[in-house]
């Protein structure tokens, strides 16, 4: 009978190295940190102080974070670079976007409505959010909304913010056509309309995008830039939609002082 050498357990490499990865990535956070909370830079012997970490180690991941582009060294100081900065402006927008959305689906849930949010931007109209539920849909997209502005309570609306010129631009490439047969049928009855709109005040559509929907959009004005919320119902709920678009833009004016630095997400 032949006798086998026992057999030695070896650990397993992969576990070890990942180990070491995951040890280097908490380190280089660490820099990152503590750089950070330096305005004016910081030197790599105060950083390897700060740390915890022996100088070499630091110097290496210093070096490393540099090379990345995550930090930039001058004259010895160390500070946070491009890819870092790009890294916090992306988190801000996110959050920016997060207090818009949350916003959003607080009046969802409170006027029971589905609510939508969108800007002018660059002579286009962008819807940027929209906040429905199952039990409160929203309005299906069936023409693209950035080339039926005239047909749409979000389009007039925006379209009333903007000056003359502007109007005439956009209805230039934009002219009016009708969608339905409540849709206004050409850009001089468009204006006309537009001219008449209250500033500040609500403006409705009914069935002027889609038959059997009716909605109404808030202007928002912040600087120079064109904003509106807006809801949407189905036809036989046609005596909500004023009470329900006023109630909107109380909860708009509470809220309007957070939202102003995340209205352009």
């Amino acid at each position: 009978m032949v006798q086998r050498p026992p057999t030695t357990s070896v650990p397993e490499q992969p576990h070890s190295a990942t180990t070491t990865l995951i040890g280097s990535v908490q380190r280089a956070m660490r820099l990152l940190e503590s750089v950070a909370a330096h305005e004016h830079g910081a030197p790599a012997k105060q950083l390897a102080r700060e740390t915890g970490l022996a100088l070499p180690t630091a110097y290496h991941l210093l070096r490393t974070l540099v090379h990345e582009g995550y930090l930039r060294r001058d004259r010895g100081l160390f500070f946070l670079g491009e890819a870092a900065e790009r890294l916090s402006s992306s988190g801000a927008a996110q959050k920016r976007r997060s207090t818009v959305v949350d916003a959003l689906a607080q009046w969802r849930d409170s006027i029971g409505v589905p609510v939508y949010y969108a800007v002018y931007r660059e002579g286009e109209i962008e819807v940027m959010c929209v906040s429905d539920t199952p039990a409160n849909p929203a309005v299906e997209e069936w023409a693209d909304f950035r080339e039926t502005g005239h047909a749409h309570a979000i389009g007039q609306c925006l379209l009333s913010q903007l000056d003359d010129d502007a109007r005439r631009d956009h209805l230039d490439r934009y002219p009016a056509q009708s969608l339905t047969p409540y849709t206004v049928r050409d850009n001089h009855t468009l204006l006309r309309r537009l001219e008449r709109m209250r500033r500040m005040g609500p403006v409705t559509e009914r069935q002027e995008y889609a038959l059997g929907t009716v909605c109404a959009a808030i202007p928002i004005t912040l600087g120079a830039a064109a904003a509106t919320m807006a809801i949407s119902l189905p036809c036989h709920q046609a005596d909500r939609l004023l009470p329900a678009a006023q109630q909107l833009q109380a909860e708009i004016g509470r809220l309007l002082g957070s939202l102003a630095l995340s209205i352009s997400i």
